[in-house]
């Protein structure tokens, strides 16, 4: 076992990351830290300052750093290769999948994180207008999801990195903006990935941590 993922398991950008290592049953030891605790918040910090999950550390190569959901998710890709091939061959569709890997993240999963945030605020420091706007670059995002997705996954038959994207960015937008009845192609892709055995996985293992989820 060499590479060493610090993560919470309720956190979307970690799910992105836990559903490829699943995926194709990449070892890793999982570190579980704890942002509300001096010392894990101490030790994250130290290791990235940027002080945002997730990160990987690879042990086998003089504990390479990597930050970043989609690099982390192109890491194992190159070194660790398994029998899903999240970035294909072709170049061509590779660089698609980059794009809709991008395009999940920050039309849809970004806005949503703004969305959540705003719960934590305190009463009278909402930001009412910026939860606005990503509510509406939200839907724009959302109802370009709707008119090109197909019966099978992002790029088509084959899972790839942007499903990997997709999965928490609309598991949890489902929760603040519901898809039903707007968007119901996307909501049938959302039941596919969540079918999925890596992304059940990452599912089960939130569980215990879902009444940390603000409902409002």
């Amino acid at each position: 076992m060499t590479l060493r993922l610090h993560y919470h398991p309720l956190s979307s950008y970690c799910w992105k990351v836990l559903i490829a290592l699943h995926e194709n049953d990449t070892p890793f030891e999982p570190v579980l830290v704890d942002l509300s605790k001096e010392e894990d918040r101490n030790a994250f910090y130290a290791l990235w300052p940027i002080g945002k999950f997730p990160v990987v550390e690879d042990t086998a190569r003089n504990n390479w750093f990597v930050p970043e959901s989609s690099i982390i998710i192109e890491y194992p890709n190159q070194h660790y290769p398994g029998r899903t091939k999240l970035i294909p061959a072709d170049p061509d569709a590779a660089r698609q999948t980059r794009m809709r890997d991008r395009f999940f993240d920050l039309h849809v999963h970004n806005h949503m994180q703004k969305i959540i945030a705003d719960r934590l605020r305190p009463q009278g420091a909402n930001d009412t207008i910026g939860v606005s706007m990503a509510r509406s670059q939200m839907d724009t995002a959302l109802g370009m999801v709707e008119r090109q997705i197909g019966d099978h996954w992002t790029m088509g038959e084959s899972f790839t990195m942007a499903d990997c994207a997709a999965a928490p960015a609309l598991y949890y937008a489902n929760l603040v903006a519901p898809l039903e009845p707007k968007y119901p192609r996307t909501l049938a892709y959302l039941a596919r990935l969540m079918a999925r055995r890596s992304f059940a996985r990452v599912l089960k293992d939130a569980e215990p941590y879902f009444d940390m989820f603000p409902k409002d």
